[in-house]
């Protein structure tokens, strides 16, 4: 039985990607940049808000100062409306309820921004008494670089062999693996299944309740 799972969050834990992209549509279009369709988001998002604001402004706008020009108007917006028409997975909430009542340390670890990761779980899942949640901090690397797993170990003291990770991107899968963890894909997420087959990832999920079958192995 694993003695820890790591959730992502955007895609894995909550579909978030209807408000990401009305927030970032906001900020764009109040510089007077063009817009995007909601579906393109799901390939923008993944590495933190700045590099989404990257690629969502156009070829030849898309320099550091413009980045921190739509993060200025973005923030304020996002932090009003990022529950809008966010909502947990099917099976999620029950998930957590599951591996919470079996003593299973549950924990988050997000390129959202920590202030609106935290905001958001406390949102959503009141109800589960998470060991740690992190979003991408000032000064920290952001995943796939294997520090935020390693502080959440660290809160823990759990080793890696005892751990599961569980997200819906290839940035997700290659932190598991930088991290030295067991990686689960889920493809209910933003990106294909493809993209999670392409890291070999331990297993690859279509549903919540599989992710508790793993747990209990």
């Amino acid at each position: 039985m694993k003695k820890l799972i790591i959730f992502d969050l955007d895609g894995t834990l909550l579909n978030t990607i209807a408000d990401l992209a009305q927030s970032t549509n906001h900020a764009l279009s109040a510089l007077g940049y063009p817009t995007h369709d909601e579906a393109s988001y799901k390939f923008m998002v993944g590495n933190g808000i700045n590099k989404l604001f990257e690629r969502a402004l156009p070829e030849g706008e898309k320099t550091e100062e413009n980045v921190l020009r739509v993060r200025a108007q973005f923030i304020p917006y996002y932090d009003c409306h990022n529950a809008d028409r966010s909502h947990p997975y099917p099976g999620i909430a029950e998930l957590l309820e599951q591996l919470q009542s079996q003593h299973i340390l549950l924990a988050v670890a997000s390129n959202k921004y920590h202030a609106a990761t935290t905001k958001l779980i406390a949102h959503y899942f009141p109800q589960i008494r998470f060991a740690a949640v992190y979003g991408q901090r000032e000064g920290i690397a952001t995943k796939p670089d294997p520090t935020v797993v390693a502080d959440i170990l660290r809160d823990t003291g759990v080793q890696p062999e005892d751990v599961l990770y569980v997200g819906d991107s290839a940035v997700d899968m290659q932190t598991a693996l930088n991290a030295g963890v067991t990686a689960c894909g889920v493809t209910w997420g933003f990106r294909p299944r493809t993209e999670l087959e392409a890291l070999n990832p331990a297993y690859i999920v279509d549903q919540a309740s599989d992710i508790l079958k793993i747990a209990n192995k």
